[in-house]
């Protein structure tokens, strides 16, 4: 094998494909990156941990064929510090893999390829076409709802579906909800799947601009998101999902009209006093009349009262949230106003548009 590429496009490529490279296995091959190189496809290097397989091609010129597995820490602490910018890359049938750029020249033990284990084919599968900022921002609206608790595995993906028309992304964590929506166009497959939280935080990360389309293909087992440059195969995650229509409140007794920006400025404030995630430090939202809600927050740090401008139909009430579950909720949204139902001051409230249905999410209150 043997070709040569720039330092910085190598050094990308291997920033991505080491989100996917295990860093607790019993197998010494998977602390490693595949580097496979073709006359005529190219340099493509790949990381797999057994439930996420990431692939990235390197635009390269190559003049030998051949594939090579190098320890993936080393490999890329080696190509961060290369002096120049063009880089050879060169191994033989003693599994010895050399590095040369400028004056320096790194000889390093490698592993034979035939080890590696192969990234599943994605077959028969259903596909989608999107733009990637698309689902980028989808995956940005909903992750931080999926939850770590391994006794309910299903939750610790987002489910994914699509209708034909519009696709939909839920996340939920026991105590929040988040739901993302998106109106495509017309003669889509119909579809459903949980994919890993994990594997949807890379793909996030990979994701560019609007400019950009993104294929989605899922098979009964495994889901692949194919960028052009980029491919990325996770392990679906098997087993129902919660019926979380059957959660969304479907009437309200208080209805706040609100700016999100306003309303997270000051819950990011209340924050800064509340040092723990105890429900005994939450923040206090209430209503004292129809134009105005008080933020507060006391703990042992201090306290804060802050009063926004709102506008307030239905019952007045004074409930008590986690601060941390709305933060994350508004951040996530890009409206000049929405709305949040209340159902008394011990049901969940929902945050959501103004108009439409392009995202709901919903916060458990803590009990007094």
């Amino acid at each position: 094998m043997k070709f040569i590429c720039s330092r910085d496009r190598l050094m990308e490529a291997i920033s991505i494909v080491q989100k996917a490279v295990s860093t607790r296995s019993t197998l010494p091959i998977l602390d490693g990156i595949l580097i496979e190189s073709s006359i005529a496809d190219g340099v493509k290097l790949t990381g797999y941990d057994m439930e996420t397989g990431i692939e990235s091609q390197v635009e390269s010129d190559v003049t030998e064929g051949g594939s090579i597995v190098i320890n993936s820490r080393l490999f890329g602490e080696i190509v961060r510090k290369l002096p120049d910018n063009q880089v050879v890359i060169e191994s033989n049938s003693q599994m010895q893999i050399s590095i040369e750029s400028g004056s320096s020249v790194f000889s390093i033990k490698g592993m034979s390829a035939e080890g590696y284990p192969k990234i599943p084919i994605v077959a028969d599968a259903e596909k989608i076409t999107l733009p990637q900022n698309i689902l980028k921002d989808m995956i940005r609206q909903t992750i931080f709802a999926v939850s770590t608790d391994e006794s309910r595995p299903t939750l610790n993906g987002c489910f994914f579906t699509c209708d034909g028309f519009a696709i939909e992304m839920v996340a939920i964590d026991g105590f929040r909800l988040a739901l993302r929506k998106q109106l495509l166009g017309e003669n889509l497959p119909v579809m459903k799947f949980i994919i890993p939280g994990k594997a949807l935080h890379e793909v996030g990360r990979i994701l560019g601009g609007k400019d950009t389309e993104l294929v989605v293909y899922s098979s009964a087992n495994h889901i692949l998101f194919d960028t052009g440059k980029v491919r990325v195969v996770s392990r679906l995650i098997q087993g129902e999902y919660m019926n979380y229509r059957a959660i969304l409140p479907k009437t309200s007794n208080t209805t706040l009209l609100v700016s999100p920006v306003a309303m997270l400025e000051a819950m990011e404030r209340a924050s800064l006093i509340i040092i723990s995630e105890d429900r005994r430090c939450p923040v206090q939202l209430a209503m004292p009349d129809d134009e105005t809600l008080v933020i507060s927050a006391s703990t042992e740090l201090g306290t804060l009262r802050e009063e926004i401008p709102v506008n307030i139909t239905g019952e007045r009430i004074d409930i008590d949230f986690n601060p941390r579950y709305f933060i994350d909720a508004l951040r996530a949204i890009d409206k000049e106003e929405i709305s949040i139902i209340f159902n008394g001051s011990n049901g969940p409230c929902v945050l959501k548009p103004t108009e439409g249905e392009d995202f709901s999410y919903l916060v458990l209150p803590l009990r007094r």
